[in-house]
């Protein structure tokens, strides 16, 4: 070979941009949300786990969730969610509980659920059932316990980086390690990659891992909300109604949280609305009959909102009359007086779940598992309970002196949590499914059932320690 030719072909070698060396993990968590975020801090957390070298990934920007804690919004934000005595208790035990702005949540001791076609109700009370929380002040309390950590550990090995995508997942061709390669031109290989991705997945797509399930043709209106007055006892309150049930949760003092589930063209109508006349159908969709609510849907799909504000409270006024206060308060929730402004949303309502939470070196836990119908407020619950059996397979495996990412350790999770989670899932799709029909037999039978429950204290208790987990 001549001299010229080898300079050739070693100018042309250094031209060739050198792709970069993967940075290796031994966990890495796609997803900054509660799931993923507890699961860091509890591994973090862990006696056995702590020196895990763990690298999380979140799409979205976690400013907001960095300056929370110091800088706390004053207005509610939307995304609210119900936690349960159970979540509440592995929060205290990871140690980020204590970081909660406990002045932005607010325990409920009771749910007063109502037919809306007919006059049953149920009524479940017990203390503090679950507390409302909004989920940037989890997210919060969660970054501020895992830098407290590391502020007690100079080789913490954590790394979190927002802001950047997951563009696409291989394998190393060696040892079929996962390599993420990111929106910001890293890539980090890693012996153990969990899904904390929500629905649309990118690991749980990478996986293969099947999931199945159907959309509703329903979709969720969110709002934050003021009351007339701060309530005497703090309940939530949910009305099934034929488009899908309403609920109206407790928020410190006299602010409150909605959650309606609307057809799609209802919801955009509800989104679209002005605050006012939005404020009084939710406060006529507690009281009003079916075909009530149907008539304003139709005026104003045409249009014909001119008095509408005015009829609304006409019909409320007239078919509440004959209660006095106290009554009132027994069979209604309080009347909404005002909504935040900028706070309504709406999200698709789906059920869907995954063949396996599990594979090779992958774990799937949260929405990017199993997503639910909010009517029961166990979406977020479910994640919390996936990520504590997670950690607890992690640490066994550890233990044994096993590979994390070996579905040996690995499968003792899945085992536990599917079986579970899929019960919830069916009877939470079940509900939907009876509440959505106004067939006169089905609403018979069910009005029955309501009541017949409501009167049956062992069957409300046997509820309360399947929705709380006390």
């Amino acid at each position: 070979m001549s001299l010229v030719f080898k300079r050739a072909l070693a100018t042309a070698a250094k031209s060739i941009p050198k792709v970069p060396e993967p940075k290796l993990v031994d966990v890495l968590i796609v997803g900054g949300g509660p799931a993923g975020l507890t699961l860091s801090a509890a591994l973090k957390n862990s006696p056995i786990a702590r020196d895990l070298k763990i690298s999380l990934v979140e799409g979205f920007n976690l400013k907001p969730v960095e300056e929370f804690y110091d800088n706390t919004p004053e207005n509610f934000t939307n995304r609210i969610s119900s936690l349960t005595p159970q979540s509440i208790e592995y929060l205290e035990k990871i140690g980020s509980w204590k970081f909660i702005k406990q002045d932005r949540v607010q325990p409920y001791d009771s749910i007063m659920v109502t037919e809306g076609i007919t006059d049953a109700r149920l009524e479940i009370d017990t203390p503090s059932l679950a507390t409302m929380c909004e989920n940037v002040n989890l997210q919060s309390s969660l970054y501020q316990r895992i830098k407290e950590l590391e502020s007690q550990n100079p080789d913490f090995g954590f790394d979190l980086v927002d802001n950047t995508k997951v563009e696409k997942i291989t394998k190393d061709e060696t040892d079929q390690w996962p390599i993420v390669h990111l929106s910001n031109g890293e890539q980090i290989k890693t012996r153990l990659l969990v899904g904390a991705d929500g629905f649309n997945s990118p690991v749980r797509k990478f996986s293969g891992i099947e999931s199945r399930g159907w959309f509703y043709n329903r979709f969720g209106v969110v709002a934050t909300m003021k009351l007339e007055y701060p309530p005497f006892k703090t309940v939530g309150w949910q009305r099934f109604l034929p488009t899908g049930p309403i609920a109206l949760l407790p928020l410190p003092d006299d602010h409150a949280t909605l959650v309606w589930s609307q057809t799609i063209e209802n919801s955009e109508l509800l989104t679209k609305i002005d605050d006012e006349l939005f404020r009084n159908l939710v406060n006529a969709a507690f009281i009003l009959e079916d075909v009530d609510m149907k008539y304003y849907y139709k005026a104003i799909k045409e249009g014909k909102t001119e008095g509408l504000i005015e009829d609304i409270q006409w019909r409320v006024n007239h078919a509440t009359q004959k209660f006095n206060e106290e009554q009132l308060e027994e069979n209604y929730p309080l009347k909404v007086v005002s909504i935040d402004s900028g706070s309504r949303a709406r999200f698709p309502l789906r059920l869907s779940h995954a063949d396996t939470y599990v594979s090779e070196r992958i774990a799937l836990v949260g929405d990017a598992a199993h997503t639910t119908h909010p009517l029961a407020g166990q979406g977020l619950n479910m994640g919390q309970g996936d990520v504590q059996s997670l950690v607890g397979a992690i640490e066994r495996g550890l233990n044994r002196g096993l590979d994390i990412g070996n579905t040996l350790v690995l499968e003792p999770y899945w085992a536990e949590r599917f079986p579970e989670n899929n019960l919830l899932l069916g009877v939470v799709d079940k509900l939907h499914k009876l509440y959505s029909t106004t067939a006169e037999p089905i609403v018979a039978l069910r009005t029955l059932g309501l009541k017949a429950v409501n009167q049956l204290q062992f069957l409300k208790n046997m509820m309360v320690s399947k929705v709380s987990g006390k």
